[in-house]
């Protein structure tokens, strides 16, 4: 069926129901855009404050990293739930709860005395916004056709990634700010998310969808403990043991283990968390891929910037943050402009192919980066990278969407945020793992009797060392953050790969609820 045929079909449909006006579609946006942007900026706003909050708390290299990972590994390990849930449950209330936790998690992460209550109050945290990151999309999928996703996608793939992006700027001002100071970079997040979740009761009217089948908490359980095993072991290798250790051998058979067991569990379930024939679509298949190449580059790489800036280039947080804005608006240009087009044109896959592309020259762009760099390439690198990654992240998942069936599109929005959020954690704890090994071993050559005491672990002050030193310690983080973008650069570039093979088809013009009723009434053989 052509392009104009699938658009006369879908709009005739569409004639005679009952869509969300576009006053009220845009009410509703607000409101999960809001939760959304709050959600992920959990992720990102502890990264200029974090040498502050290990300061106060005594913590050290790793700490650092397991502060961004626990958030970012609950996050991942239960938004294939989420999905799930949200194809046999009210969307509205469940998109109420995951903002309802994440809440918690940040007020208790706000008041936490010690690292340990700290890393606890994040795993809160990432269960919140792994239900926020999972249900905005399919909940803007129920409400929006296709064919008119572009626009809204491309505005809420801005918002994902203004908030992955500015979360540093916004810590940096938080922790300078001495009547604030870094605990509210936990607590500023609580009253908009309680806003939303008001704006969201008066403006999401959305049809129950609730079926009578019980969740397969089996396959969930197994899901998440193999996912959780594997990112501990991705977090831990290289820094607590050797990568090529028995520590290692142990973790990755035992999350392969319990991965395999998920996989069986649920090819036998009535209602699997992550249905196994969505895999046998093609296009699911490589935007997920894609999904999460695009999740290690830009987490991977971007958690790590601020502290290069601070520590190699000896900013204060908040210039820090205000270095990160050129990426920002990398991103939110080419987001909101692609969208458009995508809507104008119903064109989608070149996009796709030049963001990926675009991302991969940003990454070694920046593979380049050293102590001397000035401010002005820096910019300019991390705008192209930015601007790639908001041609690429957001579309990947339109054109997931628009290829299955109404009844799927929870489990395969999930299944994609899944695997671009384990992207992610990986990219951040195993290149978290990298940075750490980098700067320990460049610390014990330029620094032999500091090694021989123990002394490389503690990410240090430079504000405090006298220049000859600050120097040395400035050009051992420039080297370290620079080889993590090494890494990333290839990574991004099986990204290109992924995205050429996806065959472009025309777009839906009917939300998600109208094709649900359709293939309801007309199931497809």
């Amino acid at each position: 069926m052509t392009l104009d045929e699938t658009a006369k079909v879908d709009t005739a449909d569409a004639a005679s129901s009952g869509r969300m006006t576009p006053r009220e579609v845009v009410q509703a946006l607000s409101g999960l855009m809001l939760g959304m942007f709050v959600s992920i900026l959990a992720s990102t706003i502890v990264s200029n404050a974090l040498p502050r909050i290990i300061a106060d708390l005594n913590g050290s290299q790793s700490v650092y990293t397991w502060i961004v990972t626990t958030e970012l590994l609950a996050m991942t390990a239960t938004v294939p739930l989420w999905g799930k849930m949200a194809d046999l449950y009210s969307k509205k209330l469940l998109i109420q709860l995951s903002l309802g936790l994440f809440v918690g998690g940040s007020l208790i992460a706000g008041f936490a005395p010690n690292v340990e209550l700290l890393i606890v109050s994040r795993i809160l945290q990432g269960v919140g916004a792994g239900g926020m990151t999972a249900l905005a999309t399919i909940v803007m999928a129920a409400m929006i056709p296709p064919r008119e996703m572009g626009r809204y996608s491309g505005i809420f793939g801005a918002v994902f990634g203004v908030a992955t992006i500015a979360g540093p700027l916004i810590g940096g001002v938080i922790v300078d700010t001495s009547w604030l100071g870094w605990r509210w970079c936990f607590f500023i997040g609580v009253p908009f998310s309680l806003a939303a979740i008001l704006l969201l009761q008066r403006t999401l009217h959305l049809p129950s969808v609730r079926k009578e089948v019980s969740i397969d908490w089996l396959g969930a359980f197994l899901i998440t403990a193999g996912v959780s095993d594997l990112l501990i072991w991705s977090t831990l290798a290289g820094n607590h043991f050797d990568w090529a250790s028995w520590e290692t051998a142990a973790f990755v058979a035992g999350g392969i283990v319990l991965l395999a067991l998920a996989v069986l569990v649920e090819s036998k379930a009535k209602e699997p968390i992550i249905p196994l024939g969505i895999f046998r679509n093609r296009t699911v298949t490589l935007t997920i891929v894609a999904s999460a190449l695009v999740g290690v580059a830009m987490f991977g790489g971007t958690v790590f910037l601020s502290q290069y800036f601070q520590i190699a280039l000896g900013k204060s947080p908040t210039v820090a943050g205000l270095m990160s804005l050129p990426m920002i608006f990398g991103l939110l240009v080419s987001s909101t402009v692609a969208g458009a087009l995508i809507t104008k044109t119903g064109r989608w896959k070149i996009y796709l192919v030049a963001g990926a592309i675009v991302m991969t020259a940003g990454m070694l762009l920046l593979s380049t980066i050293g102590a001397g760099t000035s401010v002005l390439m820096l910019s300019i690198w991390m705008l192209i990278l930015g601007a790639g990654v908001g041609m690429l992240m957001q579309n990947l998942v339109l054109a997931a969407q628009n290829d299955v069936p109404a009844a799927e599109l929870g489990a395969a929005t999930s299944t994609i945020t899944f695997f671009r959020s384990m992207g992610g954690t990986i990219g951040v704890s195993a290149l978290g793992a990298v940075l750490a090994g980098k700067v320990s071993s460049l610390f014990a050559e330029k620094f032999p009797q500091a090694a021989t005491t123990g002394g490389t672990q503690e990410v240090p002050d430079v504000s405090a060392l006298p220049e000859p030193v600050r120097a040395i310690v400035a050009d051992i983080y420039a080297q370290a953050t620079s080889e993590l973008f090494l890494i990333g650069a290839p990574i991004a570039a099986l990204a290109v790969i992924a995205v050429l093979f996806i065959k472009e088809k025309p777009l839906h013009t009917l939300s998600g609820e109208e094709r649900r009723a359709r293939e309801a009434a007309a199931p497809m053989h």
